[in-house]
């Protein structure tokens, strides 16, 4: 099977983790069963004059590139400002329908178009899929269904989508049951989660990989991986700090928008020299400060299926998390992780003490993360593709 996947998340050299879990699935996928796949990931057109602080990442992605041997195109839309949100669809379907129809002429063929997070690319993958006579299938991965529906014109575009959809997929079933809301009941809708890569996620001794890292033996370290961004809760990390003990520190890995306001919150309450902000690390390095750390938290107001419980767990470190969406679907297993209501202080403070003052045995957290590799993910949405081709060849069959 030949795949045109379209979607706006998927790394580039400006964002080299941006969409992992995309390209994840996609080579996953390729692997398991001989199928091939050429990605359009548009992204947004940007002056070289304006092209600073958050934008500079979009600044020199090359027009094409190949990662893993796949080809990806990179053909610029307009962002406009004000409105967006409202009208994303439309200059994202443009971008993406002359990059296809290039392809097209150049002899490429495809038998169905794999769109990834609903609004606005999947919208967008609907407005294409009718001009190239595709079949559809879009994956919901978190805000698409749990924050932009509250927002009236992107729903109605929602809408739109999932009547024209052959089939949507989200990595959450608490993600997939919203979804199924929204959409006519005749579309075929399916959980598959994203699995985690467990030869790129593995454990390391402890001490090893704080040597590596630089990172002290004389203290428990709590970890957070991820965009420094208001929904992931952050601030709830470092409100909980001054109630931990002493020699209880917190890295972060990672950067954003809130660096600056979080240093700023540390040294108002006197802790700024028990948080390090350790900037990006490499997605094949990330192993390392897994393995490094005695516990992972994840405070986010907002999460689909938060891959980074898995890779925490598949590298024998446990995880605090906030019970959010897909969360709670991850750490199924008190002897993996705790889960946390509201993020107060003292509930985070309460949560991480479980974790750092009995530590939970690393091979049972390996255990559990095996359960969970790409294989079974990957050959239950090969089955779909193959569905959704067969449906869509027979109706073609069937029509006068």
């Amino acid at each position: 099977m030949r795949l045109l996947l379209f979607t706006t998340l998927f790394p580039h050299p400006g964002a080299p983790h941006h969409g992992i879990f995309v390209r994840e699935r996609l080579l996953h996928w390729r692997a398991a069963t001989g199928g091939s796949a050429v990605v359009v990931a548009p992204v947004p057109f940007v002056p070289r004059a304006l092209a600073r602080g958050r934008y500079a990442e979009w600044r020199d992605v090359p027009a094409e590139e190949r990662q893993e041997g796949v080809r990806v195109l990179h053909p610029r839309y307009l962002l406009l400002p004000k409105v967006s949100m409202n009208v994303a669809p439309l200059t994202l379907a443009r971008a993406g329908l002359a990059a296809a129809r290039r392809l097209l002429a150049e002899g490429e063929r495809f038998d169905l178009l794999d769109a990834h997070y609903l609004y606005p690319d999947g919208v967008a993958a609907a407005l294409m899929a009718r001009k190239l006579a595709l079949p559809l299938c879009v994956t919901a991965r978190g805000t698409d269904v749990n924050l932009i529906p509250r927002h009236a014109i992107p729903r109605r575009w929602l809408r739109f989508l999932l009547r024209r959809a052959d089939a949507a997929v989200a990595v959450a079933e608490a993600l997939r049951v919203e979804m199924a809301a929204l959409a006519p009941a005749r579309l075929e809708t399916v959980t598959l989660r994203n699995g985690v890569d467990l030869a790129k996620f593995r454990p390391l001794e402890r001490a090893a990989a704080r040597a590596q890292l630089g990172w002290p033996l004389d203290r428990r370290i709590v970890l957070a991986v991820g965009h420094l961004i208001e929904r992931k809760g952050p601030r709830h990390l470092i409100e909980a700090l001054p109630s931990l003990p002493a020699d209880v520190v917190v890295k972060f890995v990672g950067d954003g928008e809130e660096r600056g306001r979080l240093a700023a919150q540390a040294a108002a309450l006197r802790v700024a020299e028990r948080v390090e902000f350790c900037g990006r690390i490499a997605h094949e390095r990330l192993h390392v400060a897994y393995s490094a750390a005695d516990a992972l938290a994840l405070l986010s107001s907002r999460e689909g299926w938060p891959n980074v419980l898995l890779e925490s767990m598949a590298c024998g470190t446990p995880v605090a998390a906030t019970r959010v969406f897909g969360t709670p679907e991850v750490v199924r297993d008190p002897a993996v992780g705790v889960l946390i209501g509201e993020p107060t202080p003292a509930a985070v403070s309460g949560a991480l003490r479980q974790l750092l003052d009995a530590p939970r045995d690393r091979a049972t957290l390996r255990a559990y993360a095996e359960q969970h590799s790409w294989e079974a993910t990957v050959t239950a949405l090969d089955a779909l593709f193959a569905r959704i081709v067969a449906r869509r060849r027979a109706a073609a069959g069937a029509a006068p």
